[in-house]
């Protein structure tokens, strides 16, 4: 206890710089036309079902962005769909983009809160029946028929303090969002 009877305030690091995240919040809440993200993929097909893409600039804050480095992503399909494997399958992806969104999430939520992490460990498994896609039974959905997320986390919080952390990355995660509702997708040839 200090002086006066308080508890101490301890530094928690968990690398997330909140008060940045909370000065953008701010600014944009008086401009939200800066808010408006263009996100970009460029995607290139190289043989069989192997495909490489890319990412490196996207549109943000009113202007184009750049990231630091391109990123390049492999995506086939594993041998025993009679493929190379030179990547995980595009479908997989969404399991990384999920995955890597809510633990971002939950980094913030915990920064934000005074709740130091030691670890946080997600596992993430999509049920899949491949026989929509394969063409076998029309009635049978293309897309995962059920995600669970299981994460494992170690913090200086109670269980109940932990999974509001989760459930409010839940709540502010973008791709949770976008897997769980519907979202306008259009597709063209030029």
């Amino acid at each position: 206890m200090t002086e006066e009877g308080n508890t101490p305030m301890t530094t928690v690091s968990n690398g997330v710089n909140v008060q940045a995240l909370l000065d953008a919040r701010e600014v944009l809440k008086g401009a939200p036309e800066a808010a408006q993200f263009t996100w970009r993929a460029t995607s290139k097909w190289e043989d069989g079902v192997h495909s490489t893409t890319k990412i490196q600039n996207f549109f943000g804050l009113g202007q184009e962005q750049t990231h630091k480095t391109e990123s390049v992503f492999d995506a086939d399909h594993p041998e025993v769909f009679a493929a190379a494997d030179n990547g995980i399958t595009p479908i997989e992806y969404l399991l990384v983009g999920l995955a890597s969104c809510l633990t971002a999430g939950v980094a913030s939520v915990a920064q934000n809160r005074g709740i130091q992490l030691r670890s946080v460990e997600a596992v993430i498994e999509g049920e899949h029946d491949i026989r929509g896609i394969l063409g076998v039974d029309s009635d049978v959905r293309n897309g995962y028929n059920d995600i669970k997320v299981t994460f494992k986390i170690d913090a200086d919080a109670s269980p109940q303090d932990i999974e509001a952390l989760v459930a409010q990355s839940q709540k502010r995660s973008a791709v949770f969002d976008a897997l769980a509702n519907p979202t306008n997708i259009t597709v063209a040839v030029s």
